[in-house]
């Protein structure tokens, strides 16, 4: 693990502007809930309310995140960015297997992957 003022700051902005993008996610989740689910609404009903439910609990989650990795990245603990980062890439995994078992390949599939591999280069960088 490396000291406090040893992380690179290419990666802290890095880490920096990740938590940010997940921070808005989450944030636009609450204004346009339709955008949680792929294929745009077809077959959701988001004037019922549990789907606005169900799309405010994944907007809350990425919002919660994506503020845990700000506010980790501001202390510049490189241990706490680490477990920040580490907690939204079993997200990412989660949402590679979701696809894989679906046999998705679409759009969420390469995202989470393109989120997971700048996960995996931040965790990287803790320990190096």
């Amino acid at each position: 693990m490396m000291e406090t003022n040893m992380i690179p700051l290419y990666v802290k902005i890095i880490a920096g502007v990740f938590g940010l993008v997940n921070t808005g996610y989450g944030i636009v989740g609450y204004f346009q809930p339709s955008h949680t689910f792929e294929n745009s609404t077809e077959g959701v009903d988001m004037k019922g309310k549990g789907a606005r439910y169900a799309a405010f609990e994944y907007s809350s989650r990425n919002l919660a995140i994506g503020m845990g990795i700000v506010v980790a990245v501001v202390i510049g603990n490189p241990l706490s960015i680490a477990l920040v980062t580490l907690v939204r890439a079993l997200v990412e995994i989660q949402s590679i297997l979701i696809n894989i078992a679906l046999k998705k390949f679409n759009e969420g599939f390469t995202t989470a992957a393109v989120f997971l591999a700048i996960e995996i280069f931040i965790m990287v960088k803790m320990f190096m």
